[in-house]
């Protein structure tokens, strides 16, 4: 329990980690399996947020190191269910099969490798894919910015083609309004902010505005080709005299390519102070998708998206089945 500032102090304000877990406190917790969760930082997230009530954990390890783990830093198993694997591939493969028969509700990635991870995933067997591409979100929260913000594609897609971007905005536009942006401001970032034949990133940008013109892209606002000082500060898109309803103010921030992306969410991560949570979009299940270097905290948060992504998908599927 938190002590109480002393009079006249003021207490530091709840972090962006804190009130996200504050806000689905009154969510039920969504059923998880927890793939290959055989370190120190894996373990501990999850079973961190089963204590927060974010997530039921479903450990899928082989048993004997899942315990050896627990034994070494202190971690208590407690009641959580555990699937005993014999191996990683097992693990990844037995978890996304849970997923696909409905026995799991979201997955959330241990101490494997990502393409171990996704290739299950995948899979024509785990049944898990729809029409969308898989796409990775970072959901931050910084200071130096009035509004929790996404980046896309920083993790899956190295050098997404056109319609693979689609994809990408899609994705980010249904996770935003998720997590309550009515109307996303979408950005669509390059180096410049006029499109440029020889940069392909202009001429992409400019497509996905005209395909959210046409009907192709919807649920958002989209802009650019924007620059990374004109999506996100009116200032600067003032002195360079853009007029638009998404520059300074933009709630995604759509990369050209998955470079820039992981080094823009990586500087604000660790110079910026931001809090963060990254979370896959475009399966049948959200999916946990954490680097193996990602504190605890963040995999707390990216629990805590999944479980509102796993809710709302909940009420859809029940919605449909009430018209029917």
């Amino acid at each position: 329990m938190n002590e109480q500032a002393p009079e006249g102090v003021r207490a530091d304000p709840p972090s962006g980690v804190e009130r996200l877990i504050a806000h689905v406190k009154t969510m039920a917790p969504v059923r998880t399996a927890v793939v290959h969760p055989c370190d120190a930082l894996s373990l501990g997230g999850a079973l961190d947020a089963r204590d927060a009530g974010v997530i039921s954990p479903v450990l899928v390890a082989p048993l004997a190191k899942l315990r050896a783990v627990a034994a070494d830093t202190g971690l208590e198993l407690g009641d959580s269910e555990v699937v005993d694997v014999p191996h990683s591939h097992a693990a990844a493969a037995t978890a996304a099969r849970l997923a696909g028969k409905g026995e799991v509700q979201a997955l959330m990635k241990g101490s494997l490798h990502s393409d171990e991870y996704l290739g299950a995933i995948l899979a024509p067997e785990a049944c898990l894919r729809t029409e969308r591409r898989l796409t990775h979100c970072y959901i931050m929260q910084t200071a130096s910015y009035p509004r929790p913000f996404i980046i896309t594609d920083a993790a899956i897609n190295i050098a997404p083609t056109l319609e693979i971007k689609a994809d990408i905005v899609r994705n980010a536009i249904d996770l935003a309004r998720a997590i309550g942006i009515a109307e996303p401001k979408v950005a669509i970032l390059a180096a410049v902010e006029t499109v440029n034949p020889r940069m392909l990133s202009t001429l992409d940008a400019a497509a996905l505005c005209k395909m959210a013109d046409r009907g192709q892209i919807t649920g958002g606002v989209l802009d650019g080709p924007l620059a990374f000082d004109n999506a996100v500060s009116p200032d600067a898109a003032r002195v360079k005299g853009i007029k638009s309803a998404v520059a300074g103010q933009a709630d995604i921030l759509v990369v050209p390519d998955l470079e820039s992306g992981n080094m823009l969410a990586k500087q604000l991560e660790y110079m910026g102070q931001a809090d963060s949570a990254g979370i896959v979009m475009g399966a049948r299940v959200p999916i946990v998708l954490t680097s193996r270097s990602d504190s605890r905290r963040t995999r707390i948060a990216s629990c805590a998206i999944a479980l509102i992504l796993a809710h709302r998908q909940r009420a859809f599927v029940q919605g449909e089945g009430s018209r029917v």
